[in-house]
């Protein structure tokens, strides 16, 4: 039995096989194909492909040596200076193996890094250049200091397209022998939102208990609402009728063990569907902004809930 992480399992190994971000990989590969580039700063939000992209780029380079030639660290767990000093520089500081005249140290999540942490960084940078090429990847660009980012070419990473994240849904299903149907599939991009290793990891969970799957289980796997139940939930409130949109919003956090700001952030999208003047649509978008801001402050999760919904139910 094949007891594999699908994340792992599926994780592209050539530029072919990358689905989405064609600009970046098209660049990515001309400077590959040349064995010489600049230090390179990925951003975007997680599972789009940032750390495949560059395994893939040290498998092309250094092909069978490109372990000795590649120093992956992950900065949110090594977030001190003296990582960055010692680790990175012990690296940097030998020739690498093959025709490539450089090595590449791939730093993840580097926006945890401390402000010195990136000061050390940049220094590391500037001393090593003619042995080391770093890849910095992060989830938000404006964390990091602007001399990094002058010395990095920087390419930012979108999520995924629901096409795109179709196509693996079927590579997967294919491959294992799913039975998936459209619902399903639909199910599984709008749970993911762009993000391949959600899809992968919350589809791995579904065949863990049939081969078969449909959208409820999606849903009950992901733990997320369906749309039409908080719809319901909207629709009542937009009625008038608070005690049914209570009873339906917490019967449904219960079923799927929903936490209030997976309400919030779904309650925010089904807004928008709803048939209602943009108006309301905007003024209610406007508290589901301020709840959140509460919940994420520690405030209690049921009462600002239910505060939500008794404002929605007494917009005029």
């Amino acid at each position: 039995m094949d007891h594999a992480i699908w994340t792992e399992k599926y994780r592209p190994s050539t530029f072919e096989e990358i689905r989405g971000q064609k600009d970046i990989i098209e660049k990515i590969r001309a400077f590959v194909e040349r064995k010489n580039m600049p230090h390179l700063l990925f951003s975007g939000p997680a599972g789009v492909g940032k750390t495949t992209l560059s395994l893939v780029i040290a498998r092309k380079l250094f092909g069978k040596e490109w372990h000795q030639n590649f120093l992956e660290l992950n900065a949110s767990d090594e977030r001190g200076i003296d990582v960055v000093r010692n680790k990175v520089k012990d690296f940097a500081r030998t020739r690498s193996m093959g025709d490539v005249p450089f090595k590449i140290i791939y730093l993840d999540e580097c926006d945890a890094l401390t402000r010195e942490a990136q000061q050390a960084l940049r220094r590391t940078m500037e001393n090593y250049t003619a042995t080391t090429r770093f890849i910095l990847s992060c989830n938000y660009s404006s964390k990091i200091i602007d001399p990094i980012q002058s010395r990095c070419t920087v390419f930012r990473f979108s999520p995924l397209d629901k096409k795109e994240m179709a196509k693996i849904v079927e590579t997967i299903a294919k491959a294992e022998k799913l039975k998936i149907d459209e619902k399903a599939v639909e199910a599984l991009c709008e749970v993911a939102e762009g993000d391949v290793r959600r899809v992968e990891n919350v589809l791995q969970a579904c065949a863990s208990v049939g081969d078969k799957i449909s959208e409820d289980a999606v849903y009950n796997m992901a733990s997320i609402a369906k749309p039409k139940e908080i719809k319901a939930v909207l629709e009542e409130c937009v009625k008038g009728r608070f005690v049914e949109a209570k009873n339906k919003l917490l019967s449904t956090m219960l079923s799927y063990g929903l936490s209030g700001l997976d309400v919030i952030k779904q309650v925010q999208k089904e807004i928008w569907a709803l048939d209602v003047p943009a108006e309301k649509r905007l003024e209610m978008v406007k508290m589901c902004g301020e709840i959140e801001f509460r919940l994420v402050e520690g405030s209690d999760e049921f009462i600002q809930l239910e505060s939500l919904l008794a404002s929605f139910c007494s917009m005029k």
